[in-house]
């Protein structure tokens, strides 16, 4: 059974197609860095990094951090939402000019 995150980021998976953007999944493991935005993409030369929260699901202060950092660095960073999914959308139109 899909959780509600899952299902947001289902519906962002869907947007990012349809504005051919080209996106990566990094995948949470003891590996990786902690705090990685779900998404990673690049829109028209620009990085944009995307945290998927369901309901009202807040990021985490490292999650934070590196949203930060990646504005921080010239880049893009959105935590999407249901409720704020057609905003992003918008947001995503502006960065394409």
């Amino acid at each position: 059974m899909a959780t509600p995150e899952s299902k947001v980021k289902d519906k962002i998976k869907k947007i990012l197609k349809a504005h051919n953007v080209y996106y990566a999944m990094p995948m949470g493991t003891g590996y990786g860095n902690a705090g990685v935005p779900d998404f990673l993409c690049c829109v028209d030369g620009y990085f944009v990094a995307i945290e998927a929260k369901a309901g009202k699901g807040t990021t985490t202060a490292l999650q934070d951090k590196n949203l930060q950092q990646i504005k921080d660095s010239g880049g893009f960073a959105f935590v999407v939402n249901e409720g704020s999914l057609e905003e992003f959308e918008q947001q995503l139109k502006r960065i394409r000019g």
